[in-house]
């Protein structure tokens, strides 16, 4: 049985230089109207994650949320799923720093470029803003990491730097870890406390 897995799958098969029929198949199969691009797989854990919070089955709705694996990939994949591919809506998060790829690809596609949504510098540091860097490091002492953030902390290369940019750096040290957390932080955040980018994104889905 065919499910936005699948879809998502073919998709990135397609944008790796593949055929582009079964994408088109599933599309219309699963009546995909929007895709949800984001740079990698921790920024989808963070939005499945507050998804979930939210009661939000997003497949069921249509949505594809799509790892495009880094800034420089968004051209490619926005002329294939916008208004010159597949014909669907498109959004997402960036950073600040990527915010041109995004403009000039979404402008390429035909797409509009106000629904996609900038995070100041990544996703890692809004939520790390937005939960306190006490309440973080209490995450990773949960998750048993302490004494991993304890040697990383000791490297001299993080001398000078502020708790929240060590702490931003330690979750991209190790591989696997920045997805981990995008879902750890994200869970662990208060209602009123969603970083704005985040909860923008999710809110347009709902239109």
């Amino acid at each position: 049985m065919a499910d936005m897995t699948s879809f998502r799958e073919a998709v990135t098969a397609w944008a790796a230089g593949g055929p582009g029929d079964p994408a088109r198949e599933l599309a219309e199969r699963l009546s995909v109207r929007t895709a949800v691009l984001l740079e990698g797989l921790s920024d989808v854990a963070a939005v499945d994650a507050l998804a979930e919070r939210r009661d939000r089955d997003l497949a069921a709705e249509g949505v594809c949320v799509l790892s495009i694996g880094g800034a420089m990939s968004v051209g490619r994949f926005a002329r294939l799923l916008g208004p010159s591919g597949l014909g669907l809506r498109l959004t997402g998060l960036c950073d600040e720093a990527e915010r041109g790829y995004y403009a000039r690809a979404l402008e390429g596609a035909g797409s509009a470029q106000h629904g996609f949504f900038v995070c100041t510098a990544d996703l890692e540091d809004e939520l790390i803003r937005a939960l306190g860097v006490t309440r973080v490091e209490e995450l990773v002492r949960a998750e048993g990491d302490l004494r991993a953030l304890q040697t990383f902390l000791r490297q001299p290369a993080q001398r000078g730097r502020t708790a929240h940019q060590r702490l931003r750096r330690f979750l991209g040290t190790k591989k696997g870890r920045k997805i981990h957390y995008g879902r750890v932080l994200v869970e662990a955040l208060a209602p009123d406390r969603v970083p704005a980018p985040l909860d923008n994104l999710l809110t347009s889905l709902s239109t």
